[in-house]
């Protein structure tokens, strides 16, 4: 008698050995894979939504302190009175610096340096961030009337920050404006959201 054999049991009853050297080089293909992916994810999310900034000097005590690294929330900002922002290089210093908004193209703007109140649009405004009051007044006139296009920006350290008050910052351009500093990330036990 002639035995018959179905050729499609035999193949499923035949256990495929694998080679290790094989499983190593799926393994090595598949985390190079997700390494270079997320590569691709940082290097995007660091040239669109957010930059690392560290902070340089004295001018924004005690929100920030000279050696913290920040982060800068790039995508779709756009200027606001008491936001903490990164302003890039401009003609008159070599280096980004941090600062804070305190009047917007539109706003009236008065500082007063008798008490050292700010008064914007009318309204003197709460500044509970602020080191220590206000002497120091600097070289630039203050505008009545931020212009168009530009914001107004000083330190929360006032009498130790070079900022719209003197000439060698002035009124800063929107476009010059890198983002907003939202975070606080190093030193670790610094870290927190910056208001």
């Amino acid at each position: 008698m002639e035995e018959k054999y179905n050729v499609n049991s035999l193949e499923s009853n035949v256990s495929v050995v694998s080679n290790p050297a094989t499983k190593f080089s799926a393994f090595c293909f598949e985390w190079s894979e997700i390494i270079v992916q997320s590569f691709i994810i940082v290097v995007l999310l660091m040239t669109f939504l957010f930059r690392n900034f560290t902070v340089d000097g004295q001018s924004m005590e005690n929100t920030l302190l000279h050696g913290d690294k920040v982060a800068v929330i790039r995508w779709n900002y756009v200027p606001k009175n008491g936001d903490v922002v990164v302003i890039k290089r401009g003609e008159q210093f070599d280096k980004p610096i941090v600062k804070r908004i305190i009047a917007t193209e539109g706003q009236s703007l008065k500082i007063n340096f008798s008490d050292g109140s700010v008064i914007v649009n009318g309204e003197k405004i709460n500044e509970p961030y602020i080191k220590e009051r206000m002497w120091l007044k600097g070289d630039a006139k203050i505008p009545s009337v931020v212009p168009k296009g530009h914001c107004f920006v000083m330190g929360d350290n006032r009498n130790h920050s070079s900022d719209s008050r003197f000439n060698i910052i002035g009124l800063v351009p929107y476009e010059n404006i890198v983002g907003q500093a939202k975070y606080v990330f190093f030193p670790f036990n610094r870290m927190k959201v910056i208001e």
